[in-house]
């Protein structure tokens, strides 16, 4: 049974990116993915994001739900029918929400692992700290909205980073087969990114140098999104076992 396309609101999303060597990274996809390159580097990142109002389309707003959630993911490219298709590979995700982790993978994609957030902001400032329950994943942010886009990011402008991630809708979610991915696109009623200024950002996964070895990792952007409409819609799984 297909899953009904989900409306609500991004209430919050926070893109932090990094840049990373490909040659370190494309070993830490599975099959069929490889690094989606930026003028040679690899793209990976955190997804911080509130949703509000979730709910099936024939149901009204008022019976929505709402969350706070955190991806780990990383931009991809693979081969799919002889086309070249791009998205994001979603190694893990987080989340304050029970229903999330119970139904997650089963009643709709993506496997959630349950966690805990602290989230402090205002309308320039914020600040984002998770703990997951089983102690694998741990992350924290803190920014403010900035004026001007980072003379270090490998994208030129704020246009070509917003252009490059609104590319990146599709996302396939790990599960607990190896060689099977479970599929969900983003739809957005309009796109709009605000540049993100943080003044501090960590990760205990990106930060693990036995996956990512000192120099080949580094911070390169964040991105901020506030009260946008949006849509879910479940994509069939891809399956890899061949490869």
């Amino acid at each position: 049974m297909r899953l009904p396309v989900m409306r609500g609101v991004i209430d919050r999303r926070i893109l932090v990116n990094y840049r990373v060597d490909p040659t370190v990274l494309g070993p830490l996809l599975p099959a069929p993915f490889r690094p989606k390159l930026v003028k040679g580097f690899g793209l990976v990142g955190i997804c911080l994001i509130r949703l509000k109002h979730l709910r099936p389309t024939f149901l009204p707003s008022w019976l929505g739900v709402s969350s706070e959630n955190a991806a780990h993911r990383t931009a991809v490219e693979w081969d799919e029918n002889g086309i070249t298709r791009g998205g994001v590979y979603v190694r893990r995700r987080d989340t304050n929400s029970w229903l999330n982790t119970l139904a997650g993978g089963r009643l709709f994609p993506g496997f959630h692992h349950h966690a805990s957030f602290d989230v402090r902001e205002s309308a320039e400032d914020l600040a984002v700290t998770m703990r997951s329950d089983d102690n694998e994943t741990n992350l924290s942010v803190r920014g403010q909205l900035a004026t001007k886009w980072s003379a270090t990011s490998v994208f030129a402008s704020l246009a070509e980073a917003s252009t490059f991630f609104e590319a990146g809708a599709m996302g396939y979610s790990a599960t607990p087969v190896a060689s099977r991915f479970q599929g969900l696109e983003l739809h957005c009623n309009h796109w709009h990114v605000d540049p993100l200024e943080v003044e501090k950002v960590r990760s205990n996964f990106f930060e693990n140098e036995s996956l990512f070895p000192n120099g080949s990792i580094e911070f390169d952007c964040a991105l901020l999104m506030r009260n946008i409409a949006h849509e879910w819609h479940e994509q069939a799984d891809l399956c890899c076992a061949a490869a």
